[in-house]
């Protein structure tokens, strides 16, 4: 069975934000299918003033997965896990 797993996760506004959260889903070889950004809620003038939805193949205990979320959630303000779940083909 094939899985996938979502998490959002919050950057800062400043140039290379989006591509500092891609480096560890390409480092552990992890395949993205979705990075959806919202305006983060919260009071003007945040550190964190963006949240990105992303989807990625696999499941949170496939060791690849883990581990780029692992290294992920350093680097970030924020990091939610969503859940992993059977993916529809």
């Amino acid at each position: 069975m094939l899985f996938r797993s979502s998490f959002v996760c919050s950057a800062k506004n400043r140039a290379g934000a989006v591509h500092d959260l891609l480096v560890p889903l390409k480092a552990h070889g992890v395949s993205m299918s979705k990075l959806e950004s919202r305006p983060a809620r919260g009071r003007k003038g945040s550190l964190f003033e963006y949240v990105f939805f992303i989807d990625v193949e696999g499941h949170r205990q496939d060791p690849a997965v883990g581990k780029a979320l692992d290294e992920l959630r350093s680097q970030v303000g924020f990091l939610k896990e969503l859940g992993s779940y059977p993916r529809s083909i």
